[in-house]
């Protein structure tokens, strides 16, 4: 199982951005969705999550500026973000709680992030 992120970006402050997470390979069902962000020398903080019946969580600090979606029939997620500030500068990770095909084994993954950047 695969998880790949696409979308970041450089962007101004005020500006919005969606980014995009597909999770491929050998899946059976994936569960839970989220999104992460980590700025160097910090720790990775979880900004967004969605279950499979989309019941959503925020962080407090994108709480009304970032919206979660998945398209559950291409076991994807999006992160839609407006209103971005210089402090959302970081490099974006997408994680899933998988089903694996065949041994239903659940297990975690994780995608290599994408970077987003304030350009003022």
């Amino acid at each position: 199982v695969q998880l790949k992120e696409s979308g970041g970006a450089v962007v101004q402050a005020g500006g919005s951005l969606r980014l995009s997470c597909a999770a491929s390979g050998s899946i059976f069902e994936v569960n839970a969705m989220a999104w992460y962000r980590q700025a160097p020398g910090e720790q990775r903080e979880l900004i967004a999550s969605m279950t499979t019946v989309g019941n959503t969580n925020y962080a407090d600090s994108v709480q009304s500026r970032f919206t979660i979606s998945r398209n559950s029939a291409k076991n994807m997620t999006y992160l839609q973000m407006n209103t971005l500030k210089r402090e959302d500068t970081d490099v974006y990770y997408c994680a899933a709680d998988v089903f694996e095909a065949g041994s239903k084994a659940e297990y975690d993954f994780w995608g290599p992030g994408t970077q987003v950047t304030d350009s003022s």
